[in-house]
């Protein structure tokens, strides 16, 4: 079985190769909003903050976007950051700019180099993933592409295909989040993870979504995720747990796996 690869930033793994990274979620409306946020789950400990900047209202604005963008890294005390606008067709909030000024507030953020990663989803247009592949490159940024279906899980072949597609366009990480009918879909997706940690040469991240797919978000790791999201104030999708009971859930897991630590 091939090793999970794990995700790292700017050289060195996440969460310092510990499997899987844990990210929290950022959804302020506003600046203030955000660095609050910020505040109260600094001292939780993720290995990751996610900036849903599709929340945010200002943006539109990139002056202000990168300024809250630096402004949060500062806060963040050396936890990376992570830029996501999630797409309203894949589970985002409506936004008030359209696709060009978007892929310009992505740019501008690589250029300016405050975040580590950004987040792009695979179902944009072909030569907007390019350019934000060729800007975020050039910028040491990692670029993570991703796929939602906040509605059904797809069938085996193109749960492949979406891993697949990522790895052929030169992702850094390739996601795909899914929601579950029933239990033999949460299977579905776990071994499209285990075959993807195969198959694609980059880190995964992949999660079943919803209170079914929960078990996915402790048990993902095993088949190949790298990393798991818990709810932060709030949670970014749904069945995220509070990051003190992933924890333990996920401490059990390994335990279970892997036999309790050597004695020194």
């Amino acid at each position: 079985m091939k090793e999970t690869r794990r995700i790292e930033v700017r050289g060195k793994p996440l969460g310092g190769g510990t499997l899987p990274a844990i990210i929290m979620p950022l959804m302020g409306r506003t600046r203030k909003e955000a660095l609050d946020e910020v505040a109260a789950i600094v001292a939780k400990k993720p290995d990751l903050l996610e900036w849903r900047i599709d929340f945010f209202q200002a943006i539109g604005d990139i002056p202000t976007v990168i300024d809250t963008a630096r402004a949060i890294r500062r806060a963040a005390g050396g936890i990376p950051v992570l830029l996501t606008r999630r797409h309203v067709a894949e589970g985002g909030q409506p936004l008030t700019i359209d696709e060009t000024a978007v892929v310009a507030m992505y740019r501008a953020i690589c250029e300016a180099g405050c975040v580590e990663l950004i987040d792009y989803e695979l179902s944009n247009r072909p030569e907007d993933i390019e350019t934000l592949r060729a800007v975020s490159k050039a910028s040491g940024i990692g670029m993570i592409m991703s796929y939602h279906d906040f509605h059904m899980t797809p069938d085996a072949a193109a749960l492949d295909a979406r891993f697949v597609a990522a790895g052929k366009l030169g992702a850094d990480v390739a996601k795909v989040a899914v929601m579950p009918a029933d239990e033999r879909d949460v299977l579905e997706l776990l071994a499209a993870t285990s075959r993807a940690r195969e198959a694609v040469d980059v880190p995964l991240i992949a999660m079943s979504m919803g209170r079914m797919g929960s078990l996915s978000r402790i048990m993902g790791w095993v088949y190949g995720s790298a990393a798991t999201f818990a709810a932060g104030r709030s949670s970014s999708a749904p069945g995220q747990m509070d990051i003190e009971d992933l924890r333990a859930a996920l401490a059990i897991v390994r335990q279970t796996i892997m036999g309790p630590p050597a004695q020194i």
